[in-house]
């Protein structure tokens, strides 16, 4: 790592920093709504985005900082063994094509917010809503925080902020200063400021992407030198070269396709595809966000790049920014690092409005105040949002940052507890209530306890995602484990509720509520107050 700040770097980082701030604020005129004071508008863009602009929001959505930053880093770290979410990015894409559209659907006609809306609408229970909004909620929050992780990275590689002796307020100052103008735009723009800001974020990735791959192995002799560097490197280690261990086998297809089935759970994920102005968008989107996985296999030859070029860190966050500093001029770091920091921004933004939303709905909403007007909704949302980045930006500066990405492994684990009810919901109701919210506690149960008995040389606890699965034997995915005991609950406890003859609850929605557009009759872009969110 040079010494001081790297001066250059820096300046085009602030430059292009300063640039996506302007656009954050004026997006709060894009497209401006006569009525600004509701969650549609304010927390999902006014429902009107088409193909192109959900298509970069949803990318900027998906392939954060910390994607950028840990994807390579993993390949740094442990080999092929980090290319799982190559392929889980490929096994989501069809899955999420038989459902989302489904979901945009009945969100337009009931004018449904966040998941939760539809799990309360669906099945009649607030108590399964509140489970799914706080689950939501909690996953949000430690992926938030790694936004902030990646920015920081970005900075400790510039020099800017000093050492880990510098006085805390001077070292992290830059920090907050990123954290205070992230909070501004959202809470004036709303989702519209990373929507705008999305075009800027992909550009820069797709520029520095295209030019790294291309340029560091021409600097570096070929990419057989890199593959041969890397070979060698986890050979001598005793980690059997570039190939995983038979071993590891059943940890990489139980993550990736855990990861697959959890990706779309994530609010912000839902946020994203809910701000779109028709049922064909999604189709459309589903079909061409592939593009971006493309993007994400040439982002993890990186890490094979760290290891041929001699790069060495402490933190293996750090290899990524530390490759681009020494194989690139300082003005072209610089714009790499303004891609890993634009790359924060939006997801962040996108995060914060989606766990606001959460509990405004499905929390204040339905527990606090029933009868809050469509202006409050906004009110609070907006207030919320703050209030989430604050706990993240807390959560960076106090904990040690292998705390954040251990509890980011937990969201996982926690996310995919929901899928039954959503996706299972969007195709049947045949499932229980009761049973359903049976199988989320059960899962997070066991998701939660199994992940605290893994420890790592770094953590006692929460060290890791994976574990040996009960009656079979082999590592795997905690997660996908908790899953499945979540299903087969789900699945006999509604036998038995349903032999009892339980209460069942109201299902407020209709066959046709799942396949109908935007131009159908009866479907309303935005409902009026007293029907939003009812049920009945």
């Amino acid at each position: 790592m040079k010494d001081g700040v790297n001066g250059v770097a820096l300046g085009v980082f602030v430059f292009f920093f300063l640039a996506v701030t302007v656009v954050g604020f004026m997006a709060a005129r894009w497209r401006k709504a006569e009525n600004e004071h509701s969650l549609d508008e304010w927390g999902l863009g006014g429902r009107s985005f088409g193909t192109w602009i959900t298509w970069f929001l949803l990318g900027g959505d998906l392939y954060t900082a910390y994607t950028f930053v840990a994807v390579p880093a993993a390949i740094y770290a442990a080999g092929a063994a980090g290319f799982f979410a190559v392929p889980y990015t490929i096994l989501v894409y069809p899955l999420i094509f038989t459902f989302l559209p489904r979901l945009w659907s009945v969100s337009h006609r009931h004018g449904y917010v966040t998941t939760s809306d539809f799990v309360r609408g669906r099945f009649g229970s607030k108590g399964l809503s509140l489970a799914v909004a706080v689950t939501g909620i909690l996953a949000t929050m430690p992926y938030i925080a790694l936004q902030l992780v990646g920015i920081q990275a970005v900075l400790d590689v510039m020099g800017v902020g000093g050492g880990e002796n510098t006085n805390w307020f001077v070292k992290d100052l830059p920090l907050l200063i990123a954290f205070g103008v992230l909070a501004a735009y959202t809470y004036s723009s709303g989702l519209r400021a990373p929507a705008l800001i999305a075009f800027v974020k992909d550009a820069l990735i797709y520029i520095v992407i295209a030019v790294a791959i291309i340029y560091i192995p021409i600097k570096l002799g070929g990419f057989e030198h890199i593959f041969a560097a890397a070979d060698k490197k986890f050979t001598t280690a005793g980690a059997g070269g570039l190939v995983p261990a038979p071993a590891g086998q059943w940890t990489y297809a139980t993550l990736a396709l855990g990861s697959a089935l959890a990706l779309f759970m994530y609010p912000h994920s839902i946020t994203a595809t809910l701000s779109s102005k028709s049922r064909d968008v999604i189709r459309r989107n589903t079909t061409i966000l592939p593009l971006y996985s493309l993007m994400l296999g040439l982002l993890a030859l990186l890490g094979f790049m760290a290891i041929a070029a001699g790069v060495k860190v402490a933190n293996g966050q750090l290899a990524i920014p530390q490759l681009f500093e020494d194989m690139f001029p300082s003005w072209f770091a610089g714009v790499a690092f303004a891609a890993i920091g634009i790359g924060a921004l939006v997801p962040a933004a996108i995060m914060s409005i989606a766990a606001a939303n959460l509990f405004t709905r499905n929390i204040y909403k339905d527990f606090i105040k029933p009868d809050a007007t469509p202006k409050q909704e906004a009110q609070v949302s907006k207030l919320v949002s703050l209030l989430v980045k604050v706990g993240a930006l807390a959560f960076v500066l106090t904990m040690d940052k292998t705390v954040a990405i251990n509890f980011q492994l937990l969201g996982g684990i926690w996310i995919l507890q929901t899928f039954p009810s959503l996706v299972g919901g969007l195709f049947t109701r045949w499932f229980h209530r009761w049973a359903l919210l049976a199988g989320w506690a059960v899962g997070m149960v066991y998701g939660t306890l199994a992940a605290y008995g893994v420890a790592s040389p770094t953590q006692a606890h929460f060290g890791g995602s994976a574990k040996e699965i009960p009656g079979i034997g082999e590592i795997g995915y905690i997660g996908l484990t908790a899953f499945v005991l979540n299903v087969v609950v789900t699945v006999v406890g509604t036998f038995v509720l349903k032999a009892l003859k339980a209460p069942e609850g109201v299902d407020e929605t209709a066959p046709g509520d799942y396949t109908a557009d935007a131009g159908d009759a009866g479907v309303e872009v935005e409902l009026p107050p007293a029907t939003a969110g009812s049920t009945h």
